[in-house]
């Protein structure tokens, strides 16, 4: 049915009429997108530097993942679970062969993957470990918004108002391997963290700390639980941010990149892990459908067999010599941090309005809290789109 609806201010009043209020959107409606670009309901065209939050890593409407969906549609969408599905086969091989991992579970988020993580986690600790439950999480984590996740999150303003909360979970400060030293007891059966906290500021922890990280896990006989959703699938400069180290997970969780913009979340485990799960512990109606493993298995060819993580590594070093660059001309930044294509700046004040008007300038970035600028373009991001970033960033600053 035609609405009539064309212009933004009708499409956001529709919006506010119908749809719930959990998102503080912008005043943007956007459209139509292809590439590094989106264009809004009128026409006007913005450089993404925020990417769908780190998912459209290989640029809008990548004609390869367009060009997969369109024929998997065609062919069929969805059968349950309770039978096998070639293309959910296919992708779980590609995950497997390029990881620490023996087994996957496939959903549609990467709340729901960090689910059936502290899920798994928590069978293997009953099963194996004998009745173990508690999983130490970090402080100014963040691990989804469903009742668990958010009581695995380390920062109390996402649990506030949804008591009584999930027991057993304790946190500690991040980047701090004697806190997680003291925090482990009899109950304890994982450490669940993320290489970098992103959602957190963008606080990339010290060189060997996963390291130390996994060698508490083995002597304290622990699982250790990585959240990739956001830095995994090529975004470190890395396919994956644990590489970055040497070390490996017993659990893994991806979404995001994983389907370039289609819902597909994974779930990854080691064989000694994955076999706690018996059938019935643990489902998704959706999860692993034909037509998302199929979107998930073209951009995963796509990432890995096209040089883009390595030319989103080169890119991703030079936004930071650039930002660092400005922030010598600018006393509001305090500091650059990040790896690869996920770059933070903290600056001294609240930032919400230099997002505001970089957007209004047609250049789309994040935030991650209150104080830090956050960029996470598609890793199909060049220099010149960095250069037209800095330029935009330099005036903004200058007038904010």
């Amino acid at each position: 049915m035609d609405t009539g609806v064309q212009s933004s201010a009708e499409w956001i009043a529709e919006g506010e009429r119908y749809v719930m209020g959990t998102y503080k959107r912008f005043p943007l409606v956007l459209t139509e997108g292809a590439g590094m670009a989106v264009w809004d309901c009128e026409g006007r065209e913005y450089l993404d530097f925020i990417g769908g939050i780190a998912v459209c890593s290989l640029g809008h409407s990548h004609p390869k993942v367009v060009e997969a969906i369109q024929k998997q549609a065609a062919k069929l969408t969805h059968v349950s679970n309770l039978y096998h599905i070639p293309p959910q086969i296919e992708l779980a091989r590609l995950l497997v062969e390029n990881s620490f991992a023996d087994k996957v579970f496939f959903c549609n988020s990467g709340a729901e993957a960090n689910e059936g993580a502290i899920k798994l986690a928590r069978k293997y600790g009953c099963d194996i470990l004998g009745g173990k439950y508690e999983i130490i999480t970090m402080e100014n984590s963040f691990h989804g918004r469903t009742l668990a996740t958010i009581t695995a999150t380390g920062q109390e303003k996402f649990r506030k108002g949804f008591e009584p909360l999930p027991d057993g979970f304790v946190y500690v400060p991040y980047n701090d391997l004697e806190a997680i030293e003291q925090a482990v007891s009899e109950r304890t059966c994982a450490v669940m963290l993320e290489p970098i906290q992103a959602e957190g500021g963008v606080r990339v922890p010290d060189e060997r700390y996963l390291k130390g990280v996994r060698k508490i896990c083995d002597e304290r006989n622990l699982l250790m639980i990585l959240d990739e959703v956001q830095v995994g699938m090529g975004r470190t400069g890395k396919l994956f941010a644990y590489e970055h180290e040497g070390v490996s997970p017993d659990i893994m969780s991806l979404a995001k990149a994983l389907g370039n913009g289609f819902p597909v979340g994974a779930m990854l485990a080691t064989d000694r892990v994955a076999s706690a799960f018996a059938p019935g512990n643990h489902a998704s109606t959706f999860g692993g459908n034909p037509l998302a493993m199929a979107a998930g298995k073209a951009a995963f060819e796509v990432l890995t067999q096209e040089g883009v993580i390595e030319h989103g590594a080169r890119v991703g070093l030079y936004l930071k010599k650039r930002l660092e660059e400005l922030k010598s001309r600018h006393s509001c930044m305090l500091e650059v941090r990040g790896r690869g294509l996920i770059v933070g700046v903290e600056m001294d004040r609240e930032v919400a309005e230099t997002v505001n008007r970089c957007i209004d300038a047609g250049v789309l970035i994040g935030s991650a809290g209150t104080h830090v600028l956050r960029f996470l373009p598609p890793l199909i991001v060049e220099e010149h789109h960095v250069d037209r970033l800095i330029t935009t960033l330099d005036k903004v600053l200058e007038a904010v």
